[in-house]
């Protein structure tokens, strides 16, 4: 017998360490394919464009008939984002349920990635008056990211033990950000230079939106090659009644209040931050009166910060703990918002200073919950919980989009809306605050990492 086949356990470990690793920068790069359609699509350009669209076919009084409901143009953005939210409560917990009862994650994911991916590059066929494509496109996009969000953030648990989840899922979102930024400098020298190209500013805008389908489709084969298969979690066969399983799944965590006070601590403050990032290109745009490049420039300082926001805050939370590191960043939203509300119209580097603000919190926030929610899952029901959790990080984040919208229809004031969603961030912390982290993980079954 040669001595090659005598392993210690030592050795056995260190191979099931470098495989967790293998997967978890598999894992990396679904956020590093999808966040671009976030960043470019959701957050740049398609806002000021669809809004541009809407206009365009708008009548004298400034307003479209969508299935003969009047509807201010410049509010037809928020109310679409606002519908593919209420879209992706109907489709996520199908998709967790069947995850879950087959173990079947990765079909899955390919599935809501390649039919997002195909929407994102279809909307390079937005032009003239075709604001309806183009709200047809960003319900199927944005609830399509939303699925696969539940199905990615599913897998945090599975590949990164306790003590290292707040880590991976920081890098995650570094990933992301980082992605993002790389697009965006192209997209910028892209629009910017459109003439050279000897391309129109609505071809330009289109290619950008067109590229990060592109993009999206292209990345996702990564995670989709590294990460694995863990078989059922369950000894039901597969079933497509989702809804079914998500009463059942609220039920369970009825029996673990705390993990359900935390969701909804982050169902209302993550309402607020989903809101800022779709609709604060409409708001420079449309309020403060900046350019498409000013808006990309500021995105892509967004960008550069938040990678660095995001491991950032990950260390402070090895210091201070991950909830605390998130009241932090709470209070930093919510000064940074009512800063908002004053800047002064065509004043650019105001508004480079808001989107710096921005940029140190957003990724920190929004990775630090995720990572500390995992800590509240009861094993064995990943992709179920993440299935709630998801519907509280897109899926229940229609209303500050609808308060957005209805608030700009009734005043006519971009200002008006955007300090609207300060509420959110004050009374999310306020909720946050209130949940007792420590006992809510062991109620979950879990161990206590060091720090928390």
């Amino acid at each position: 017998m040669g001595t090659d086949t005598l392993r210690s356990p030592e050795a056995d470990e260190a191979d099931e360490a470098a495989e967790r690793r293998r997967e978890q920068r598999g894992w990396y790069f679904y956020d590093w394919a999808c966040s671009v359609y976030s960043t470019s699509v959701l957050t740049v350009f398609l806002g000021p464009y669809l809004t541009s669209v809407a206009k365009s076919a708008a009548d004298p009084d400034g307003f479209v008939h969508p299935l003969g409901i009047p509807v201010r143009a410049g509010s037809f953005f928020a109310y679409t984002v606002s519908a593919s939210v209420i879209v992706s409560i109907l489709v996520m917990p199908l998709a967790g349920a069947a995850a879950d009862r087959t173990g079947r994650k990765k079909p899955l994911l390919a599935l809501a990635a390649y039919v997002g991916a195909t929407a994102t590059t279809g909307l390079f066929f937005l032009d003239g008056d075709r604001y309806l494509l183009g709200g047809f496109l960003l319900i199927v996009a944005n609830s399509s990211v939303a699925v696969s969000m539940v199905l990615y953030n599913s897998y945090l648990p599975q590949i990164a033990p306790p003590e290292e989840r707040d880590a991976v899922s920081s890098r995650g979102w570094a990933f992301g950000y980082a992605a993002g930024s790389l697009v965006l400098v192209a997209n910028l020298i892209l629009f910017t230079a459109h003439d050279s190209f000897g391309l129109s500013e609505s071809m330009a805008v289109r290619i950008c939106l067109a590229s990060a389908g592109i993009w999206w489709g292209a990345f996702t084969l990564v995670p989709l090659k590294r990460l694995r298969e863990r078989g059922r979690t369950t000894s039901e066969a597969p079933t497509a009644q989702g809804w079914r399983q998500l009463a059942a799944t609220v039920r369970d965590m009825r029996g673990k209040p705390l993990t359900l006070s935390f969701l909804f601590a982050y169902l209302i403050y993550n309402d607020g931050i989903q809101t800022v990032i779709s609709q604060a290109s409409v708001y420079g745009s449309e309020e403060l009166g900046l350019s498409q490049s000013t808006l990309i420039t500021a995105v892509l300082m967004v960008q550069v910060l938040a990678v660095a926001g995001a491991l950032g805050m990950g260390r402070l939370a090895q210091t201070y703990g991950a909830k605390r590191t998130i009241l932090g960043s709470l209070v930093a939203w919510t000064v940074t918002l009512a800063a908002g509300y004053f800047l002064p119209a065509g004043a650019p580097v105001w508004f480079f200073v808001l989107a710096a603000g921005i940029g140190l919190v957003l990724g920190g926030s929004q990775a630090l919950s995720r990572s500390l929610f995992s800590h509240l899952v009861p094993p064995g029901k990943e992709a179920e919980y993440f299935s709630a959790y998801e519907m509280s990080d897109r899926g229940m984040s229609w209303l500050g989009p609808l308060l957005f919208g209805v608030t700009y229809q009734l005043t006519g004031s971009y200002r008006d809306a955007i300090i609207s969603l300060v509420a959110f961030f004050i009374v999310g912390f306020v909720l946050l605050a209130r949940v007792p982290v420590a006992q809510a993980i062991g109620d979950a079954g879990n161990p206590l990492p060091e720090r928390i």
